[in-house]
């Protein structure tokens, strides 16, 4: 990379800030961030939510030769950022798999002739090896690594894909880095540079203190927070507001409530449909006193200003998630109220969550024996594989990537086992537009597929005319699909995997990953203390948070519950639990996992079907619908896991 005079491309950068962007000035971090990029060839920007992190990648992207990636998991922050880029004359574009194939080829064409100046991908797109070829061929002269605290294990919302990107980065030679979030802890400030390579120096943390802001702690029992929210709203000048619940049903029974009490209110989440869920992002969007109530999927990537409220009715998992969820409130600067009316309660809801995302040492070693077991390349269906060895899905998904960065594995290009095929035209016509060898291959090629009333399903590795040849069969059907002589549809998506070493040491892999969860697990249920921590701290609340940031003020702010009150806050006492041994049938589930060794045979699956978490096992035994399935839900999972490890 050549040196570059950073104070002659500042003055460039600055008039493309007006001339482009028609911005007076930058905002504060934005220009140390660039400065960096210049500097240093790698940045971290550290902004609050609605700090401006996008222009630290939207404006230097127009400087240099070359194209500027940038890596988001929300599809509707880059469709948001590519409209407002084009509207600019900015050449951007996003590949996704809600394109359809001609909107990908024209996204391809770009990248080859170095028209595209900014491709927004999400994270899972590096694992194509074809994608991963095509940016090989071209100059990246930006890598923008959004929503960064997802590479970070010591982060709260780690994501498996998002810890293969700093190795990628390296494998494609990007001239600069960039990553950015807008909560990051000193640990996963350090975590994320050294994993990008990013100088010290290159780490720009604007800091999260947002005087506006009013932080209000008001924890109620869980009996009373319907009518405590509904007071609150009702006694509150009007303004566009969120309430943050923990689970999809408490949504949905809470915009219900507001709604009969008179409050402009609808649920958001990520069980809704996806035009539902658009549905209600745009009419709360386009209203200056609607509230909706959303779970932690709501707020990523909306650009709404004018949020006077946001309210936790249950308490958020972790200091992290909360700054993130209050900083969607007053961003026009102008006060706002945020507000925590969680409980004890909710305790062992979010300890469950953490906790049943912990494998077994079993299925881990199920899982390492089936691998063992394959040949050097292999490929897995995802669900029928976290199904065969009881894990969730993200689980499978974080131990292979674990796989992957311990060298034992390494991912190819997935692909789709099946394909349905419906002709647009009868199949005398569809072979007649060939001719020779080509019409007899397709003629084979629908002759031996199964039919059904008005599909033909296919499957790529099946031989046609005595020899198999997967990708012409492939390119066979995308050429029917392009001429408007088939509707295709992909079915069984498979992961294709090569084994780096002959043989597995299963054992001590079982060990690693095993540790590897369970530090994930600790880190998480530590969270959830911090928050019930900032809640009854003796002290300003607001300094407390920053300085989990690493942020340190003298003054207390004068915007919290506790600078109001100067005394601190204290959680309703719960009400004592009967032992478990008397809170259910124990003898009843000693039977039933007697009957049930696959689904019930470890402490763990059992301490997870009476806390009412779901497992594939369990799924499919059909225990989710027993009496005592979740009979022990409100109990926090340790002490089940105690109690079921003493049977």
């Amino acid at each position: 990379m050549a040196t570059i005079d950073t104070p002659s491309a500042m003055e460039a950068t600055e008039a493309l800030l007006r001339e482009r962007f028609g911005l007076p000035e930058f905002r504060p971090g934005q220009r140390q961030v660039i400065e960096a990029l210049f500097d240093h060839g790698g940045a971290l920007a550290v902004f609050p939510t609605g700090g401006g992190k996008s222009l630290c990648y939207q404006l230097p992207a127009l400087l240099w030769d070359g194209v500027t990636v940038v890596i988001s998991p929300l599809i509707a922050l880059m469709k948001d950022q590519i409209d407002y880029l084009r509207s600019r004359g900015i050449q951007a574009a996003r590949l996704d798999s809600s394109l359809e194939r001609h909107e990908i080829a024209s996204v391809e064409r770009g990248l080859r002739a170095g028209t595209l100046k900014l491709l927004y991908v999400a994270p899972e797109r590096f694992n194509n090896e074809r994608f991963l070829e095509q940016l090989g061929r071209v100059r990246i002269s930006l890598f923008a690594v959004d929503e960064a605290h997802c590479i970070s294990q010591w982060g709260h919302n780690f994501r498996p894909d998002y810890l293969k990107l700093a190795e990628t980065a390296r494998t494609l030679s990007v001239e600069r880095i960039l990553a950015l979030t807008a909560t990051a802890t000193p640990a996963v400030v350090k975590d994320i540079c050294d994993s990008f390579g990013i100088a010290p120096a290159g780490a720009v943390v604007t800091g999260f203190h947002r005087p506006n802001l009013f932080l209000s702690t008001h924890p109620v029992a869980s009996a009373r927070r319907d009518l405590v929210l509904v007071e609150r709203i009702r006694s509150r000048p009007p303004g566009p507001g969120i309430v943050y619940v923990t689970l999809q049903k408490t949504a949905e029974s809470v915009a219900e409530v507001l709604a009969d009490a008179g409050i402009p209110a609808r649920a958001y989440h990520a069980g809704m449909e996806s035009e539902l869920r658009s549905e209600v992002q745009e009419w709360w969007k386009g209203s200056d006193r609607a509230t909706v109530v959303a779970t932690i999927a709501f707020g990523m990537g909306i650009d709404k200003a004018d949020v006077r409220y946001v309210y936790h009715y249950n308490l958020p998992k972790g200091l992290e998630s909360y700054s993130q969820e209050i900083g969607r409130a007053g961003r026009d600067g102008l006060d706002s109220t945020v507000e925590v009316l969680g409980s004890m309660e909710d305790v062992a809801t979010l300890e469950n969550f953490a906790y049943g995302d912990t494998p077994d040492r079993e299925s881990i070693r199920g899982l390492l024996r089936w691998i063992d077991a394959e040949p050097a390349t292999f490929e897995i269906a995802q669900l029928k594989l976290a199904n065969q060895h009881d894990l969730r899905q993200l689980v499978l998904r974080t131990a292979l990537t674990y796989l992957e960065l311990l060298g034992v594995i390494r991912q190819g290009t997935p692909f789709y086992a099946g394909y349905k095929a419906k002709l647009l035209a009868p199949l005398p016509e569809v072979v007649g537009r060939f001719s020779g060898e080509r019409a007899r291959f397709v003629s084979a090629l629908f002759s031996q597929a199964k039919f059904g009333r008005t599909l033909y399903t296919i499957e790529p590795d099946e031989p046609v005319l005595g020899t198999v040849d997967r990708g012409r069969v492939v390119r066979a059907l995308e050429y029917l699909s392009e001429q408007g002589l088939a509707e295709l549809q992909v079915t069984d998506l498979r992961q294709r995997y090569s084994k780096l070493v002959p043989r597995l040491d299963v054992e001590a892999l079982a060990g690693e990953l095993e540790a590897r969860f369970v530090q994930r697990e600790v880190g998480e249920v530590e969270r959830i203390g911090q928050v019930v921590e900032l809640v009854e701290r003796d002290g300003c609340q607001t300094n407390v948070l920053l300085e989990y940031f690493g942020e340190v003020r003298a003054e207390p702010c004068g915007h919290c519950t506790w600078c109001t009150t100067r005394t601190p806050t204290r959680f309703p006492a719960l009400p004592p639990h009967p032992p478990v041994e008397r809170a259910i049938d124990a003898s009843a589930f000693r039977a039933l996992c007697g009957r049930h060794p696959d689904g019930l045979g470890t402490a763990r699956r059992r301490a997870r079907f009476l806390c009412g978490l779901s497992t594939p096992a369990l799924t499919q035994a059909k225990l989710t619908r027993n009496a005592l399935f979740a009979a022990l839900e409100d109990r926090r999972f340790a002490e089940v896991l105690a109690w079921c490890e003493a049977m």
